[in-house]
């Protein structure tokens, strides 16, 4: 993953430079602004492979910046943030960051996210070569695996790319419960060691826009997540 670009945004100079310091060591190239906005105007000069943003910051925030850059690419972002909210974190997924950080956090589990999200993004470039075109179905849910348009009944669905491949995962895997630890590591290439809110606040994203569907997606307690129709 060395020589992989990052850019990283945040008003603070001790979270730019530790930042910096642990990403450099293991061989990211990193660019670091004191504003999003410093940072979305490089962006559209030149693109990174993953862009790391704070919430709090002078000038446009860190969702607002997420938004710009979701409008013209699915790069990863990763967030973080100095409350720990729950609107917070659920805000930041509903937006189509890829993770979130509440500060204090290490910097090694930042590293341990960066390179999880990195193999990830590799291998769905592989798989998507791989790919033939093909639709994913399950009940009143139709997913087109080339495009990643996703069809509910007459309604188009916007999913951001986590929301897609979850959803996506759990049709594939439609037979059966799915664990949570699974889905971290198939979707957000996470391991056992990454503790991380993302996989649940992506369902419950999920949940609201499937909300007119005939779909659900179901809660197995203490296990993880799997489909099945609604009962009339």
């Amino acid at each position: 993953m060395a020589g992989k670009k990052i850019y990283a945004a945040d008003d603070e100079a001790n979270i730019r430079n530790i930042v910096e310091l642990f990403l450099k060591k293991e061989g990211y190239e990193i660019r670091t602004f004191e504003t999003g906005d410093a940072l979305l105007e490089a962006f559209r000069l030149e693109e990174c492979d993953l862009v790391i943003l704070d919430v709090m910051m002078p000038g446009s925030d860190g969702f607002d910046i997420c938004v710009s850059l979701r409008q013209m690419s699915n790069v990863p972002i990763i967030m973080l943030t100095a409350r720990d909210s729950d609107t917070d974190y659920v805000s930041g997924i509903a937006l189509g960051s890829d993770d979130y950080f509440t500060k204090p956090f290490s910097p090694m589990a930042l590293v341990m996210r960066v390179k999880a999200i990195f193999r990830r993004v590799e291998m769905e470039k592989k798989e998507g070569h791989a790919a033939s075109r093909r639709e994913l179905v399950f009940g009143d849910i139709a997913m087109d695996v080339n495009t990643k348009r996703v069809v509910c009944g007459e309604k188009t669905l916007e999913l951001t790319p986590n929301e897609y491949n979850l959803l996506s995962y759990l049709v594939e895997n439609k037979d059966r419960a799915v664990p949570r630890e699974e889905l971290l590591d198939k979707i957000w290439g996470y391991n056992s060691a990454v503790e991380t809110r993302v996989a649940d606040d992506t369902v419950k994203r999920l949940r609201k826009k499937l909300a007119d569907s005939q779909t659900a997606i179901e809660t197995v307690w203490g296990y993880g997540f799997r489909l099945r129709g609604k009962t009339t």
